[in-house]
């Protein structure tokens, strides 16, 4: 009879051993990542891809059968470090323990990649990314603040792009490291730099573009924060058009590349100086208005003044057309005076913002409008002066002044003034006064002879 502890009995096949083992690895250890080095990378026709995973002092063979594979699965080499995802099995045809490969992905980027959507997570729930607490850009800021590396090619594109849009902009550089371990702090450090001297009105923090490790410092959560509560607007140009970084969310405007911030930063000044232009035009039809409104006040004057009575009520006028003339012209000059005070200071503010050639120009365009506007305010008064004396010689041709130069004579009592129009009025020896054309005559009344 045969012992239970007969190594025949006890045995089983290397195929049920290689299967045990196998049920007990795929069951005991659950889907991991690895991260390792490839060698022996094997492509045969089938589409599966086989290779070890090792590190210093181990590997492990693995297996990427073609049905998982996504994505550019070709690209991967001998020598590429790596970030592999699956299970681990037992091939049991040969016995070899290995891992079936689920999906890949470079191993320093695809750490980065799932740090850097965590943050953008968080940040977004947080509301750091809202439009509605991002600030607006000035208009024409005083002075553009640049965050990063003095000698790299971003820095030459932005003070290339700003000198060709608007060179009368000053810039300040705040220089920092804009890749490696120090680039976060520096960074920090110059914002807060910027932020102190309180010198621009708006900040253009950015670089050129690179990985996503060389960019990597602009994803910082606490550089994103200080970004964020910065309260001078802030430009993020990181990188080139397709690269997106935590300090693109956070800040008040994302431009595409370092070129695209400085053109984000400021006005074009051909279209200022053109709007310069506009608003001397409209100074000038102003003034000219205003000379045809007095003109026609004038000419409303005039009128008035042959539609009335000759004598006092003349002078009167005259007198007052006169005041009014010389209120027109001080007003006039008051006017000009205004406009060119006006122009001048409209001049110191190009010159302060434009260069100095363009200014020089416009402000001799604006003398000449000025010295013609002036000679034709000159021109129509003196006309007007003139039409005024033709006036006045027409109006005196029918007044009774005149009529005195023919010989005749106006009486008074030479008591009361009261002029004598009837003889019947008078008595001997009554005091009269004669009004000659030249002159007045003292008389006394020898005779009053009444009409019959």
């Amino acid at each position: 009879m045969m012992q239970m502890n007969d190594p025949a009995t006890a045995a089983i096949t290397v195929s049920q051993l290689n299967r045990r083992v196998k049920t007990l690895l795929e069951q005991g250890i659950a889907r991991l990542w690895i991260e390792g080095e490839i060698s022996n990378l094997s492509k045969p026709a089938s589409g599966h891809i086989y290779f070890s995973l090792k590190d210093d002092s181990a590997q492990v063979s693995s297996a990427w059968f073609r049905q998982r594979q996504r994505g550019p699965a070709i690209g991967f080499k001998n020598g590429d470090r790596v970030l592999a995802y699956g299970r681990v099995s037992l091939y049991e045809a040969r016995g070899n323990f290995q891992l079936i490969v689920e999906q890949m992905e470079p191993a320093g980027e695809g750490v980065l990649k799932r740090r850097y959507d965590a943050l953008k997570n968080k940040l977004a729930a947080e509301g750091l990314f809202d439009e509605d607490r991002k600030a607006a850009l000035p208009e024409l800021p005083q002075r553009i603040g640049v965050i990063t590396s003095p000698s790299g090619a971003a820095v030459r594109d932005i003070l290339s792009v700003l000198g060709r849009r608007f060179p009368a902009i000053p810039v300040v550089i705040y220089p920092a490291a804009v890749q490696g371990d120090a680039a976060p702090g520096e960074l920090m450090q110059a914002l807060r730099q910027a932020i102190e001297r309180a010198e621009c009105d708006v900040l253009i923090i950015g670089r050129g573009g690179g990985s996503l490790e060389d960019l990597w410092a602009f994803n910082d959560e606490q550089f994103a924060r200080a970004i964020a509560a910065c309260p001078i607007p802030v430009i993020s140009a990181v990188g080139h058009e397709v690269d997106f970084t935590i300090a693109d969310f956070v800040s008040d405007m994302r431009a595409p590349t370092p070129s695209g911030a400085a053109e984000i930063a400021v006005p074009d000044q051909g279209e200022w100086l053109h709007r310069l232009a506009g608003l001397t035009v409209r100074i000038a039809r102003v003034a000219e208005r205003a000379v045809q409104d007095r003109a026609q006040q004038l000419d409303w004057l005039g009128r008035r003044l042959l539609t009335n009575g000759p004598g006092a009520r003349l002078q009167r006028q005259g007198d007052k057309l006169r005041a009014q003339g010389n209120r027109l012209t001080a007003a006039m000059r008051q006017q000009l005076l205004e406009q060119r005070n006006s122009l001048q200071t409209q001049r110191s503010a190009l010159l302060r913002l434009s260069p100095a050639l363009s200014v020089q120009r416009s402000i001799a365009r604006l003398q000449q409008i000025s010295q013609r506007l002036a000679t034709s305010t000159q021109n129509r008064i003196s006309d007007n002066s003139h039409r005024l004396a033709l006036l006045a010689r027409g109006l005196h041709s029918v007044s009774p002044l005149a009529t005195l130069d023919r010989g005749y004579a106006i009486v008074r009592d030479a008591g009361s003034g009261t002029v004598i129009t009837d003889a019947k009025t008078v008595t001997q020896g009554d005091r009269i006064r004669a009004h000659l054309a030249h002159g007045e005559l003292l008389a006394t009344v020898d005779e009053a002879t009444p009409d019959e």
